[in-house]
């Protein structure tokens, strides 16, 4: 299965899942990216692309606006993919309580 990881500049929260997840689950495919061309050209990390999108059997974002940023540009062709893992913008890349999150949730939904 492809499972893509979108947050908002692909430096945090969508970037510690793939990596997390590449190291512990190798029967699926992750990417990650970032959905705001502003923050993601600022970090240097990588933009969500329609590709990546049609690549993605289920797509994780980790707040409403990611969604609603999708639907802006894709209309409603990739909602049914789509799941929201509800975490706020406010943890470390790695950071301990981003992890036990992004398990606890991930596996909830997966």
């Amino acid at each position: 299965m492809n499972i893509l990881f979108l947050c908002t500049a692909n430096v945090q929260r969508s970037k510690t899942a793939e990596e997390l997840f590449l190291a512990i689950d190798k029967s699926n495919n992750y990417k990650s990216a970032g959905l705001s061309e502003k923050y993601v050209s600022k970090a240097g990390t990588t933009l969500c692309t329609e590709d990546m999108l049609d690549w993605a059997d289920k797509i994780y974002v980790f707040e409403k606006k990611h969604i609603d940023r999708i639907r802006q540009y894709t209309g409603e062709k990739h909602l049914h993919e789509i799941y929201n893992l509800n975490i706020e913008d406010k943890y470390q890349y790695f950071q301990r309580e981003l992890v036990l999150l992004l398990l606890e949730k991930f596996l909830k939904n997966s």
